[in-house]
């Protein structure tokens, strides 16, 4: 799948944070556990 797409569809996630929290958006958050678990990570630490 292109990067863009994963995008896309990781994008249309709704981000029910409160506002003054964050620091992130969702969409980066997300995109990162994906790679992370696709790499083989099994937790926060890895």
């Amino acid at each position: 799948m292109e990067l863009k797409k994963l995008m896309e569809h990781i994008s249309i996630i709704p981000d029910y944070r409160q506002t003054w929290k964050v620091e992130h958006k969702l969409s980066d958050i997300l995109l990162l556990t994906i790679c992370a678990v696709i790499s083989g990570a099994e937790g926060w630490e890895d």
